[in-house]
């Protein structure tokens, strides 16, 4: 019995990061139900972006004033400063774009393309040297593949619909939609394009902010304030109607406070930790995840109509993920077992070359005897 629990505490370790950040895309999928009932009870999205992250930074504060006192850089204005374009780029312009693409499309075209954010995220991590990328093995070759694949996932999820799979049985909960909106196709697409480039950049920026800041539970505390605070004034530029800041104590609330605490809150301070450890295009590949488990229960609990392209779709998006993920992995295995190798002596050293897989947030050098 110790044996048994003790291999699986080893298998707890080894995958702790996969496991927290499917943990983290099951919570965006509920929150996809909550806001969308929440939105159609009548909520103005960029009002409930505001009172979300006002929620997580007075819930996150007391543990992260406590917790993280012995660990806590001191504040700089520099510091301060790149705090507040992470808000911004994290929350701020991101969420409320995010959203206002909402208003001009389709859920289902924003969900898809929002899955384009690992792709970016990759690029970007590798023209930076964030990532190593190595074609002349499996491993670089496989990071690549898979990225390519669940692009092309994304987009067979998107533009592809194919025939509709008939419901078995009738929904179990029946959400009513909400009309009022207004088709903007266009202005739409660049609203959504816009947003997946800065929700990149904030993912690539969260790794080099870690670095001068490592306390992840006071960074999502600082975030949540900052973003709430650019975010009220965002709504007050647009939303002049008082009536709109007023919320009952019906879903609009709880879907504040689940926004908050779950996912402003314990799922950002996730990311953060998988962020350092993994590196950003790690916590990015998870993201068609939610995706397909969205699809999934609103076929099954909403009777919503699923088309054989999202299924298809879906499919190679998790093949995808399969080969970027099992190409990071390697990285890192490799990466351990050139710490723990003793240096060879300089003989057998001669005509090779020894490429050093780094950390996510480490540089890639290659060095010649």
């Amino acid at each position: 019995m110790a044996t048994k629990a003790g291999s699986l505490g080893n298998i707890y370790r080894r995958f702790k990061p996969q496991l927290l950040m499917v943990l983290a895309q099951i919570g965006y999928t509920f929150l996809y139900f909550i806001t969308e009932a929440s939105f159609n009870h009548g909520m103005n999205p960029h009002v409930y972006i505001t009172y979300r992250h006002i929620v997580a930074g007075v819930v996150m504060f007391p543990f992260a004033y406590f917790l993280e006192r012995k660990v806590r850089p001191k504040l700089t204005l520099a510091l301060l400063l790149e705090i507040f374009v992470l808000s911004l780029l994290g929350v701020g312009l991101t969420l409320n774009m995010y959203f206002a693409s909402l208003r001009y499309t389709s859920p289902t075209f924003v969900a898809s393309m929002v899955n384009t954010i690992a792709s970016l995220t990759f690029v970007m991590a590798v023209v930076l040297r964030m990532e190593v990328l190595d074609l002349r093995n499996r491993r670089g070759m496989a990071k690549v593949l898979g990225t390519l694949i669940s692009l092309a996932g994304v987009m067979t999820m998107t533009f592809y619909k194919g025939p509709i799979m008939r419901n078995l049985w009738h929904p179990v909960i029946h959400i009513e939609g909400n009309t009022a909106t207004h088709e903007n196709w266009l202005k739409g697409s660049i609203l959504t394009i816009a947003s997946c480039i800065t929700w990149s950049i904030w993912y690539i920026m969260q790794a080099f902010t870690l670095k001068r800041y490592p306390a992840q539970l006071s960074l999502t505390t600082w975030m949540s304030f900052v973003g709430g605070a650019q975010s009220a004034v965002f709504t007050v530029i647009i939303e002049h109607k008082p009536a709109a800041w007023a919320i009952g104590f019906n879903i609009d609330f709880w879907s504040t406070v689940y926004g908050g605490v779950v996912v402003s809150g314990l799922i950002i301070f996730i990311q953060l930790w998988c962020t350092k450890e993994k590196g950003p295009v790690f916590v990015t590949m998870f993201n068609p995840l939610s995706t397909i488990l969205v699809a999934i229960l609103a076929y099954f609990v909403l009777g919503e109509k699923l088309y054989m392209g999202s299924v298809l779709g879906a499919v190679i998006v998790i093949i995808g993920l399969y080969m970027l993920l099992w190409g990071k992995e390697s990285d890192q295995d490799v990466h351990n077992n050139s710490q723990e190798q003793p240096c060879l002596p300089c003989k057998e050293r001669k005509d090779n070359k020894i490429l050093l897989i780094t950390s996510a947030d480490k540089e890639v050098s290659q060095r010649e005897p």
